[in-house]
């Protein structure tokens, strides 16, 4: 089994940065997937954006050159830097690990962008 726990989120102003971290433990295999998912209000829950273990990356169109992520394998761990939020980018934020098996998740952090 394996457990994520994110931190970070809360709100901030149009044009801000906010930054997420999620910690995995328990049975982690070496080879997997971080993610961030974010679900808005009345929306279906959407990628932001995935790491695999080896480094590459990918983003959702909406975020790309915003958002950054990365990874620490050593540590287990999975960041989200989110700079230049837009009020569309509420929503809550959730950590996923997939490691080939199944998926794992977090139980999610609110992101509020609001003037």
């Amino acid at each position: 089994q394996v457990q994520l726990v994110e931190s970070g989120g809360g709100m901030v102003q149009p044009g801000g940065s906010l930054s997420l971290s999620c910690a995995a433990s328990g049975n982690i295999f070496s080879n997997n997937v971080m993610a961030w998912y974010r679900q808005a209000p009345g929306a279906e829950r959407e990628l932001v954006a995935r790491m695999r273990s080896g480094g590459s990356t990918t983003y959702a169109d909406s975020v790309k050159g915003r958002f950054s992520i990365s990874r620490d394998n050593a540590k287990n761990t999975v960041s989200l830097q989110m700079n230049w939020l837009k009020p569309e980018d509420t929503a809550v934020y959730y950590c996923n690990l997939y490691d080939w098996r199944r998926d794992y998740w977090g139980q999610g952090t609110l992101v509020t962008v609001s003037s």
